[in-house]
């Protein structure tokens, strides 16, 4: 059945955001999302809802991309769980305040802001590579876990959206090139600067890091950390803990390298990955192919490496592999979940609707502000940056251009709101993955992310509100 968008399309992802903010059960708030979201689809029928449901999720396993996505999430389990037990975070924890490299909350968060600005390949990788490499130095200085999940979040998608060659920018050039636009790549070297909110994102973030400030639900989170104590009362880790704890029946010696050479080899095969995927181009690669590449490589870096090192079987090996994995599932099964989300608001048009709501303000001076303002609604209802970028530069870019307007305000404008509403969004991938990552809580993540989010947004709107009246 055809489904006309409407603001019915609004329901379903509004519902999902209420519950997991009200009730803090993210499975049960995506499920009844997802539920309703096939209901309106089967023409009310409850039903046939269930049913639909039940197809959507086989239908996005069975789609190659998102089951490479899903296949990197479990995968990292087994990577973290091997840095760890063959005593490599250990050893790079040493060796940083060994040379006074890193000393309390700012070098570590500090640290965690470089590395985001690095690391600029692929959003997930910068994510998890920074939880890594950061989550034990926060622990050990306690500082607060939602503190690195929001460092590490803002400087993920904010910095790759800001890189033409990777596959973020690969994505926005094939949008611009199906656009017929003349000549894409200048269009998009235009609107870096003035990309407004991923620039205040990056900034405030490392301002944040320096300085320590804390914001609102930030506080809570600091003092309870001062104490000793990762995680909120009512928070859960989105990882096991127990996964920081295991150990090879025989002690390895603390040793830096068993963590630095597996990330560094994933790190490196992001980009061999795009290069190979896209036949040369690594502006036209693979993302989930080259992600997943990029983690078998580091889990083969490190069995490699502790079978040299002779101090765990590869019996042992298995074993521990496998709880890496499986301390990853419920994780895996929220990204599931999510994905079929933001599946089941393309099917209604949640997107397209609240695009078309604001495509006939004919003067600039708003047309560009509401641009923003949309595309973050869209990607806060959906949990997509990227679905919200194949939604809004299709509609924003054609309407500037039929105004005699310049391009990259508008696609400016649609970058940015996609990135922050899917840094506002509980219901996002990134979100995720950066609560993963740091293993905080999913919404303690986001109520402490979402007060810097807000600033940074506020100074993007009045930025485009100038930019759309001088234009």
């Amino acid at each position: 059945m055809e489904f006309e968008p409407s603001v019915l399309s609004l329901f379903p992802p509004l519902l999902a955001i209420g519950l997991a903010i009200w009730t803090r059960q993210v499975y049960v708030a995506l499920a009844a999302g997802i539920l309703l979201g096939w209901t309106l689809l089967a023409g009310g029928n409850p039903a046939a809802g269930v049913a639909g449901a039940i197809d959507g999720v086989v239908e996005v396993i069975g789609d190659p991309g998102n089951a490479r996505i899903l296949m990197f999430s479990l995968l990292i389990g087994a990577l973290v769980i091997y840095v760890e037990a063959s005593g490599g975070v250990e050893g790079f924890v040493r060796w940083l305040e060994g040379r006074r490299l890193v000393e309390g909350t700012r070098g570590a968060g500090m640290l965690a802001w470089l590395i985001g600005i690095v690391i600029f390949i692929e959003s997930n990788i910068t994510l998890l590579v920074a939880g890594a490499v950061c989550r034990p130095l926060f622990d050990r200085y306690r500082a607060a876990r939602e503190r690195l999940a929001y460092i590490a979040d803002s400087t993920s998608a904010p910095i790759c959206i800001l890189i033409p060659f990777n596959a973020w920018g690969a994505l926005i050039l094939g949008l611009l090139g199906g656009l017929a636009v003349a000549d894409p790549l200048r269009v998009f070297v235009q609107a870096i600067p003035l990309n407004l909110y991923a620039i205040a994102a990056v900034l405030l973030a490392g301002f944040t890091a320096w300085t320590g400030v804390a914001l609102g639900p930030m506080r809570k989170a600091d003092a309870r950390a001062a104490e000793g104590v990762v995680l909120s009362p009512e928070g859960e880790s989105s990882v096991d803990e127990e996964l920081f704890k295991v150990r090879f029946t025989q002690a390895p010696p603390p040793r830096a390298v068993n963590m630095v050479l597996p990330i560094v080899v994933m790190v490196v095969m992001m980009p061999v990955g795009l290069l190979v995927t896209g036949g040369g181009v690594l502006g036209e690669g693979s993302g989930s192919t080259s992600a997943l590449w990029a983690v078998i490589a580091g889990n083969t870096t490190a069995v490699v490496m502790i079978l040299v090192q002779r101090f765990a079987s590869l019996d042992e090996l298995v074993r521990v592999g496998l709880k890496g994995l499986e301390a990853l599932l419920g994780l895996v099964l929220i990204l599931l979940l999510a994905i079929t989300l933001g599946d089941v608001c393309i099917r209604l048009g949640t997107g397209t609707y609240v695009a078309e709501a604001v495509r006939d303000i004919a003067r600039p001076a708003l047309l560009v502000p509401a641009t923003f303002a949309a595309a973050a609604f869209v990607a806060f209802a959906t949990g997509t940056s990227w679905g919200t970028f194949a939604i809004m530069v299709p509609i924003a870019v054609p309407a500037a251009e039929a105004l005699g307007l310049p391009l990259a305000p508008f696609l400016a404008a649609s970058l940015s709101g996609g990135i922050f509403g899917d840094h506002a969004s509980p219901i996002s991938d990134t979100t995720i993955v950066a609560s993963l990552a740091s293993a905080t809580d999913v919404i303690d993540h986001v109520r402490t992310q979402l007060p810097y989010a807000l600033i940074a947004a506020g100074v993007a709107l009045v930025g485009f509100a100038i930019v759309g009246s001088v234009i």
